[in-house]
């Protein structure tokens, strides 16, 4: 990816860039953050000025990501500042493990910690530590589907009334599909088994998710922080999705095709 920044071999880092410039931008404009997500309370001290100093990092992790010769140094920036707003959620998340919607915020969070892992990797020199671990990052990222899919389930009624009731056949159906095709694409990453095809369908599947809820839902009520932080942080998380998916693919195409035995050539021949 370092070496190679076609724009349709690297789909996911514009994305994935293009989200963090969102983020800014919106957090420039409301001097808040990405809330819920980005969980930082109303009693925090400082709060007006930290979220204008989140949205500046934002938007230049943003912008320096698409510079190739401080790509890494975007990538890394971003991942650490994910990883901040992964960590506020953490302890919330283990104080009443009974609501799942804490966890669940953790891995949404976390899953954009997984796509900077892995650009980082992308953009650090070919046989470096960092490198030699993209893999084992996209491991990290393929843990989340798994999250995205119990939040699913235990908000199907929320669920139910996400989905266009136009979509044929049934909203229900819809429910099931979105839901398995988490723990699909989550079993297929982690193993390997298909994880090309599954990490693009995963991708297609929060694409779309994007397409038919939040942004309608932000032409509905355009002035409500709430849906320009949801749509921002849902672009983030399609981008680190992509992202792996972009470095599952191109590790496929890398592989070498086993070259055939002499026996198996003379018998063919």
């Amino acid at each position: 990816m370092a070496k190679q920044r076609s724009f349709t071999s690297n789909l996911g880092l514009y994305v994935y860039s293009g989200a963090a410039i969102f983020l800014g931008i919106l957090g420039l404009v409301s001097g808040d953050f990405a809330t819920v997500w980005q969980h930082v309370g109303p009693n925090i001290p400082l709060r007006v000025p930290l979220a204008y100093l989140t949205a500046i990092i934002e938007l230049a992790g943003g912008i320096v990501l698409l510079v190739p010769r401080t790509a890494r140094i975007g990538a890394l920036t971003l991942t650490a500042l994910y990883s901040v707003f992964t960590l506020i959620w953490v302890p919330e998340a283990f104080v009443n493990l009974t609501n799942y919607d804490p966890i669940g915020n953790v891995f949404e969070e976390f899953s954009l910690v997984a796509g900077g892992l892995v650009l980082l990797a992308a953009f650090s020199p070919a046989g470096s530590s960092i490198a030699r671990r993209r893999h084992f990052f996209v491991l990290l990222f393929g843990i989340c589907p798994i999250s995205f899919g119990i939040v699913h389930i235990k908000d199907m009624p929320g669920l139910l009334g996400a989905i266009p009731a136009w979509l044929p056949p049934t909203r229900m159906f819809w429910c099931y599909a979105t839901t398995l095709g988490f723990f699909a694409a989550a079993v297929a990453i982690l193993t390997g088994i298909m994880a090309p095809l599954a990490a693009r369908l995963l991708t297609a599947e929060i694409v779309t998710f994007e397409l038919l809820f939040w942004i309608p839902n932000l032409s509905a009520a355009p002035t409500n922080h709430f849906n320009w932080a949801g749509n921002a942080i849902s672009i983030a998380i399609a981008g680190a999705s992509w992202v792996v998916s972009d470095s599952i693919s191109a590790a496929a195409k890398a592989k070498p095709i086993p070259a055939e035995s002499p026996a198996k050539v003379s018998i063919v021949a």
